[in-house]
């Protein structure tokens, strides 16, 4: 794997060099545009819209415009900002881990000891490892000065990019107008469906179902081609949702205690039976019954046979 940036962590005095490499990956599986038509490929052209001509990406400059002129930036001048010339990740403060509003958290890199002499990294690690703090540090990636943490996973250091304070919205225009009344009934059979849902939190546990059903898709379009019938790839639309109209609250409450403690025996021990098992929990949602019967309506039409598609196919060529 290649390092995306290499340079050193300013720890005080002691200087520890490093590599930089990608943390995660996007499991998406990849999708392009066609013309509906026919099928050909869309394809996006950067054209200078003075001169008319297709510009290669290496001719390209960033330029900022306040409304009455243009400034062009080139690669030169961005370069030479003194934050964007600086290889070094710079401690600057250790906090608890607590303290760190999760919101802030943006992409994460593996750091790896660059020297033949790894000690200046393994002592850096373990302090951070023995002290159960965060290192705050600020570093230059990608013309971006960006803030960030230094946390352990396993035995190496992750750096963790951080959004800076002004970033982040406030909380208040999501705030409701109106603070509901909640019986302390309410909330401790709230309390009970929690604790029936609780247990250790193993991510290999969940698995993303739309990529999953999408490659299914995919395949059984490859291996059927448009004649392809969804309902007998995926099963018929289910109607369950909305058939029971609107639940009252304490009554959602106690169906929800009751569906996932008959289905909990079920599963491994610690696993709640809800969405991590792929099952359906009792509906908890106090929304209309119209809007929950329009929805169950959707769904079923989306499961149309490869017969119904023909016709409509075919009655759109006809009204074209």
């Amino acid at each position: 794997m290649r390092a995306i940036w290499t340079g050193s962590i300013a720890f005080g005095l002691v200087n520890v060099p490093v590599k930089a490499y990608g943390a995660t990956e996007d499991h998406d599986i990849s999708l392009h545009q066609v013309h509906s038509a026919d099928g050909g490929r869309i394809k996006y052209e950067r054209r200078c819209e003075i001169c008319g001509k297709k510009i290669k990406y290496k001719d390209i400059d960033k330029a900022y415009d306040d409304g009455e002129r243009t400034v062009v930036l080139t690669d030169e001048d961005m370069d030479a900002l003194p934050a964007e010339r600086s290889r070094e990740i710079e401690v600057v403060q250790f906090i608890p881990a607590d303290q760190l509003d999760p919101l802030m958290l943006e992409k994460s890199y593996y750091l790896q000891p660059d020297s033949k002499s790894p000690k200046a990294y393994e002592l850096l690690r373990r302090t951070l490892e023995d002290t159960d703090k965060l290192a705050v540090v600020r570093f230059a990636l990608r013309q971006k000065t960006r803030l960030g943490v230094l946390r352990v996973r396993s035995k190496a250091m992750v750096l963790q990019s951080i959004m800076w304070a002004d970033e982040l919205r406030d909380a208040e225009f999501a705030e409701p107008e109106k603070t509901a009344r909640i019986s302390a009934q309410e909330l401790k059979m709230s309390a009970t469906l929690v604790e029936s849902y609780s247990g250790d939190f193993t991510p290999e546990d969940f698995s993303d179902d739309y990529q999953i059903q999408l490659q299914q898709l995919i395949d059984a379009k490859i291996e059927q081609g448009e004649d392809l019938d969804t309902e007998a790839t995926f099963g018929a639309a289910s109607s369950q949702d909305g058939e029971e109209g609107v639940l009252d609250l304490m009554e959602a409450l106690k169906r929800s205690i009751a569906g996932n403690g008959k289905s909990a025996g079920k599963g491994s021990a610690g696993k709640p039976s809800g969405r991590a098992s792929g099952t359906r929990t009792p509906k908890k949602s106090t929304g209309s019954s119209s809007k929950a019967g329009k929805s169950g309506t959707a769904k079923k039409k989306k499961a149309s046979s490869s017969a119904s598609k023909k016709k409509a196919s075919s009655d759109a060529e006809k009204s074209a």
